[in-house]
């Protein structure tokens, strides 16, 4: 069992408790881990509120990570309630449904900027205000997913959001590496998500990957978050810049 007794996460992405980013959150506060929380906006807050309480969040603050001045302001309460932290955990992503359910060809300009802005700049902005605040040997790691290097029916602009979202975590793994904190990606299978569910098809996805997959099952948000707890930990002090699959090994297969 990996103890983090003494470290601190900051955790971005909590919708409900089927969240991957729950899933994380609660393997880490499993490891000792003392966490903070952010939500998108007032609509989410009544969620991820009484989230936080139940992990005993030291604190629970609004960023809507298109804004640079929400990014900020999480970093000045960081400051205020923390000073320095450990871990940033970074399980977000966004398009308009309507880009999740034509042709990709059919892509408008601002749903593209939008899933683009929101799924992988958001990783660079909270990296350049964040990572200063992040102790030598810090960690972050951000969600990716199989439609960023192969075709998956439906997942359209979101498939380039997350290969723009995995080259980032590259480029973003030599400028923080310069301060001893290492970046990685975990690229999870599909799971019953509320951000997974406006993506069209996802039942016959799932039982495809029950179907297919050398473990023959899908994964859990448990699964993933034993993953981040590793990758987050000094257990992985030897990996940054990677992608590490966690989809019951289906990402291996050829037709």
């Amino acid at each position: 069992m990996i103890d983090l007794k003494g470290k601190k996460a900051l955790i971005f992405g909590i919708a409900n408790k089927r969240s991957i980013a729950y899933g994380i959150a609660a393997q880490l506060k499993k490891a000792n881990c003392e966490l903070a929380f952010t939500y998108a906006g007032e609509a989410l807050k009544k969620r991820v509120v009484p989230i936080s309480e139940e992990l005993e969040g030291k604190f629970c603050i609004q960023c809507d990570v298109s804004k640079d001045e929400d990014i900020k302001a999480v970093a000045d309460k960081v400051k205020e309630e923390w000073g320095n932290f450990d871990y940033l955990v970074h399980s977000v992503a966004y398009a308009p449904q309507e880009e999740l359910k034509d042709k990709f060809i059919n892509t408008t300009r601002e749903g593209f900027k939008t899933a683009l802005d929101i799924s992988a700049y958001s990783l660079v902005a909270l990296s350049r205000e964040l990572s200063p605040l992040m102790n030598e040997g810090g960690s972050i790691i951000t969600m990716t997913y199989h439609g960023s290097t192969k075709v998956i029916q439906n997942y359209n602009v979101m498939g380039v959001a997350k290969a723009a979202l995995e080259c980032s975590v590259r480029y973003l793994a030599v400028n923080l590496g310069e301060r001893g904190i290492r970046i990685n990606a975990i690229s999870a299978g599909p799971i019953k998500t509320l951000a997974a569910a406006g993506v069209a098809g996802l039942r016959a996805l799932l039982k495809l990957i029950e179907e297919r997959s050398p473990l023959h099952k899908n994964v859990t948000i448990e699964d993933v978050g034993n993953t981040a707890v590793f990758l987050l930990s000094d257990m992985a002090k030897g990996i940054t810049g990677e992608v590490v699959y966690v989809d019951s090994g289906f990402n291996i297969l050829g037709m």
